[in-house]
């Protein structure tokens, strides 16, 4: 009897072949009805398909793995809140999934998505606070924490930053974008998350998706909203569908001298993405390669992988109420497709933002990605993207702060950085920074000088777009990436570990140095709130002479005066020569000391070396 017993478990058990199913479950109500759901088990596609309630099966894809099986359903045709998905070997169903189909949140496609409004805060969850240190490491996951490893996982999650949301809503932060926080299971070097071993699963050593989704909620409650960071070009290698490819060209593979086919480096040059006497194999090696050993390039020309990663994406937008999208590495995709996946993103949710990494210095260059592109419709391209990074003002405004002014060097080239708005499509939808994870700090590029930093960011704070800051930041972080790596700009923030000397999250314990940072920064920023000038109103701007850049910001209500002096020594400005933007105007009051001064054309004004003004005009 025992035998029989044993032969029947095992038989059983033999034929239950369900490993996974993505996504595990979806909406009733979505624009797009189609959802393709990928199943995933031993030999699989061997079986017969049924769904129960007499629903009916669009399409089923198999491919050359028999381990996997696509399953296309009308989910408008379902009226049920559920339904089985049921594998059979003739009449008998060996194995099944019940498949739920959840009610969607009311007013979830019209979801409001960070805008001009908006200033947004960058973290690295793994280094600004840890707040349940019962998750720093995990037994199914490799890489233990190790604090004393600049390189290593050091303990910080989503407990973290949720117990630190006042700090940042009282920064004047709106929106917050955290570097991935999915699943990077590799063997060292995974903190930054940038190579993701599980696209539905949040990294256990930040927490759970319930805990996400509580960022999520309690970011809303304060008026603010969650950005993810989304990586369509490229995946970890320990990543389950690369350890068991679905089909062989999931992945860009090059043969090597012995006809074997896996990994070759991107050249990263990716303006072959446009130019027209590029040698199409530099076009393949830039697009097709590898971003990393560790980062296996994804195949956007592959229905199934484009499928895959725009339902993926739309299943967090959904279930974390997401109030936008950053995507790495945008030129490096297959850029047909990319239009596709930006389109179904924004066609069921219409106002949803998505900025995209597109690291390059030419305005032309990175323009091109925006929306409605000008330069893009020479191609007959549209690429959907709402939103880009301003990489040339990134650029020039570190050495324009540092050079001596000359016809193309200092001062000028900010000016000339803002000559090029004609070419972007929506100009107050381009994200403007001075640094983020990637690169050097800009406290350390000025030895800790605040008077750098606070014109630095009276700029971002006052031109078109919409201003991102780094975490510590605020606080006069620095960093030597060139001399440390990626590690020395990717430091703890200070008071985010229970053990930490000293605590910068709290006003009465920042030092000095913190305390005038962080008051310059909770100034300007919470002021920017409130001011539709500064979100959505036109530029005027001057040529600097003498090193002095003035600009004006207006609508049909208000108008900013902004004035940055990067000498050393005051200035006195005559400001006669803005009599075209100062017609009418007798006051203005400087927003950060609450000075006023007198600014009709017929007078001057002195400003003190290496400082900024940013004056409400009356």
């Amino acid at each position: 009897m025992k035998k029989i017993l044993l032969f029947l478990l095992f038989s059983v058990f033999s034929f239950a072949q369900i490993q996974k199913v993505e996504p595990a479950f979806w909406w009733h109500g979505m624009k797009n009805p189609e959802l393709q759901i990928l199943v995933y088990g031993k030999n699989i596609s061997g079986y017969q398909i049924e769904l129960s309630d007499h629903i009916k099966i669009k399409e089923v894809t198999k491919t050359e793995n028999p381990n996997y099986v696509f399953v296309t359903v009308n989910t408008d045709e379902i009226k049920n809140s559920s339904f089985k998905i049921n594998f059979k070997k003739g009449k008998k169903t060996v194995d099944s999934y019940t498949y739920e189909l959840k009610n969607r949140k009311p007013g979830s496609a019209e979801r409001n998505s960070f805008s001009s409004k908006d200033v947004m805060y960058l973290i690295m969850p793994d280094r600004f606070a840890n707040g349940d240190p019962s998750n720093d490491s995990q037994p199914s996951l490799i890489e233990k924490v190790n604090r004393n490893l600049p390189s290593g996982r050091h303990g910080g999650d989503l407990r973290g930053i949720i117990n630190n949301l006042d700090y940042l809503q009282n920064l004047g932060v709106t929106a917050l974008w955290l570097t991935p926080a999915n699943e990077d299971n590799e063997k060292q070097t995974s903190y930054h998350g940038y190579a993701q071993t599980d696209l539905y699963k949040i990294d256990g050593r930040y927490g759970t998706n319930e805990e996400y989704l509580e960022l999520s909620r309690e970011l809303q409650k304060r008026g603010m909203m969650l950005i993810q960071d989304y990586v369509t070009n490229h995946w970890g290698i320990s990543h389950w569908l690369i350890q068991d490819l679905p089909t062989k060209d999931w992945i860009h593979q090059f043969k090597d001298g012995e006809g074997k086919y896996g990994f070759k480096r991107s050249n990263y040059r990716t303006t072959s993405q446009f130019d027209t006497n590029v040698a199409q194999i530099d076009k393949d090696i830039a697009l097709n390669g590898w971003f990393d050993t560790t980062m296996p390039d994804l195949n956007q020309k592959n229905p199934l992988v484009l499928k895959y990663l725009t339902q993926n994406a739309i299943w967090w937008i959904e279930y974390a109420e997401l109030g936008g999208l950053r995507v790495d590495t945008y030129p490096y995709n297959d850029k047909t497709a990319m239009a596709k996946w930006a389109k179904a993103i924004t066609d069921e949710y219409p106002k949803f933002n998505i900025v995209g990494e597109a690291w390059m210095y030419n305005p032309a260059h990175v323009s091109f990605w925006q929306k409605n592109s000008k330069i893009a419709e020479i191609e007959n391209y549209n690429s959907n993207l709402p939103s880009v990074m301003d990489f040339t003002l990134f650029s020039d405004l570190p050495s324009a702060l540092k050079e001596e002014d000359g016809w193309d060097k200092g001062m000028i080239k900010i000016y000339n950085s803002f000559g090029n708005d004609f070419l972007y499509p929506d100009i107050n939808n381009i994200l403007v920074f001075f640094e983020n994870h990637d690169t050097e700090r800009f406290n350390e590029i000025f030895k800790g000088d605040i008077r750098y930093y606070k014109m630095a960011l009276t700029l971002m704070s006052t031109v078109r777009g919409i201003p991102q800051i780094y975490y510590g930041s605020e606080i006069g972080m620095r960093g030597d990436k060139n001399n440390g790596g990626d590690a020395e700009i990717r430091k703890n923030f200070p008071g985010g570990w229970k053990e930490d000397a000293q605590n910068a999250f709290n006003a009465k314990t920042q030092t000095p140095e913190q305390k005038e940072f962080h008051g310059f920064t909770q100034k300007l920023l919470n002021w920017r709130k409130g001011k539709d000038v500064i979100h959505s109103g036109k530029t005027t701007h001057y040529m600097p002479v003498d090193k002095v850049y003035v600009y004006f910001r207006y609508n049909d209500h208000e108008k900013v005066m902004v004035i940055i002096n990067n000498n050393e020594k005051e200035q006195n400005l005559n400001l006669s020569r803005f009599a075209e933007s100062l017609d009418g105007i007798s006051k203005g009051k400087d927003v950060i000391s609450g000075k006023e001064f007198s600014v009709s054309p017929q007078n001057k004004i002195t400003v003190s070396g290496k400082s900024s003004l940013i004056l409400e005009l009356q």
